[in-house]
């Protein structure tokens, strides 16, 4: 009687032990599911496919109510159903997803670029970069993807508001992603137009670009930085993606209008590296730039005299000079030449042409006479 009657208080007492142990397991996991409000009665199934339901913009603002439903968020984009829902596969169609709302491809990504900025908010920029990596790899054209003036949203909304030294670790993993090195080595001039430009350069502020574009340039020497530049900045044929090479004459137009600084230094760099014939030829064409377009031509011999002072010798500094007359002389013969053989074009130029060189000629040897003639005069 006395085992027995003992032996109900010991059931009621395990019985509270149960209460009390599942009341305090219920209160550990409290925090976990009240952060995830009404949804914690759905199984993760359904509120995935509650998600199929929502715009992305309305799943950007979702994934900021709780660090819970932001984790749940990151699973799901890393899902199948998830990647399909909000990353087209086919970068370069024009279609995209179903959605309740009818927002264009630029809204999509904008709205696409924030729900990952959102959804990563708490990570460190190498597991965010990671993560980013490892969505994209569920594209079929990751790389490619980049290069769509559609797809660059989320980038630049992805690290707007980051300081400098992640900035330097995006830039880092997109070189990488892209493969852009190699894109500038086999002269892929439209794919790195498209990346420079959509990715980094475009939608950006003034500082921000000029950050990317300093980038961009860092790694190359001038030579390859004057091309990228080009690339990235000049017309675009619509034969060849990149025009074929300026006419002298541009080119000599444009290294005037740069300014004295830029001017001298690319002049310079090519009497160093001993490249005597092309420079006496840029400064003929200089030469007549400056006659065509009312220069005063003082400026052409005072580059002139300048260049002739990085010469480390006087027979190169002679050399110089002589190859100078040497362009004159042909470009003259040239132009005669073509007169008398009556070549014309639908400008009928060459006879203009010939006429602004020989008065550009007289005009430079006329200043160099009087420079001359002038440090004469001025010696006891």
């Amino acid at each position: 009687m006395t085992s027995g009657c003992t032996s109900v208080p010991r059931r009621k007492q395990r019985k509270r032990r149960r209460r009390s142990r599942c009341g305090r397991s219920s209160g550990r996991d409290s925090p976990a599911l009240s952060a995830l409000g009404d949804f914690q009665i759905l199984p993760l199934e359904i509120f995935q496919m509650v998600l199929n339901y929502l715009s992305v913009r309305d799943i950007s603002r979702l994934s900021m109510v709780s660090k819970t439903i932001s984790g749940r968020l990151i699973h799901y984009i890393s899902t199948s159903s998830g990647s399909r829902r909000l990353l087209l596969q086919d970068f370069h169609s024009p279609q995209l997803p179903a959605r309740r709302e009818g927002a264009s491809i630029l809204e999509h990504y904008k709205s696409l670029g924030l729900l990952l900025k959102r959804c990563t908010l708490l990570l460190p920029t190498r597991d965010r970069l990671k993560y980013v990596h490892k969505v994209l790899s569920g594209v079929s054209d990751a790389p490619r993807a980049l290069e769509v003036p559609a797809s660059h949203p989320p980038f630049q909304i992805l690290t707007a508001g980051w300081d400098e030294l992640e900035c330097h670790r995006v830039f880092n993993f997109l070189w990488d992603l892209s493969n852009l090195a190699r894109k500038v080595a086999r002269r892929l001039e439209l794919r790195i137009r498209l990346f420079c430009r959509a990715v980094l350069l475009s939608g950006s502020r003034r500082g921000d670009s000029a950050f990317w574009l300093t980038r961009i340039l860092k790694p190359w020497p001038m030579v390859n930085q004057a091309r990228l530049l080009y690339l990235i900045f000049g017309p675009v044929s619509s034969r060849d993606v990149v025009p074929q090479q300026w006419l002298m004459e541009n080119n000599a137009r444009l290294l005037l209008l740069s300014g004295n600084s830029i001017c001298f230094t690319f002049m310079a760099s090519k009497a160093v590296n001993g490249r005597a014939v092309e420079l006496a030829r840029l400064m003929v064409f200089m030469v007549l730039v400056c006659e065509k377009d009312l220069y005063c031509m003082d400026w052409a011999v005072k580059m002139m005299q300048k260049v002739c002072n990085v010469f480390s010798t006087p027979w190169e500094r002679n050399n110089f000079l002589q190859c100078l007359e040497n362009s004159f002389a042909r470009m003259l013969m040239d132009l005669l030449q073509a007169v008398l053989a009556g070549e014309r074009d639908e400008e009928d130029s060459s006879f203009l042409n010939l006429f602004h060189l020989m008065n550009a000629q007289a005009n430079f040897h006329k200043e160099i006479l009087y420079m001359a003639m002038g440090s004469t005069s001025s010696t006891p």
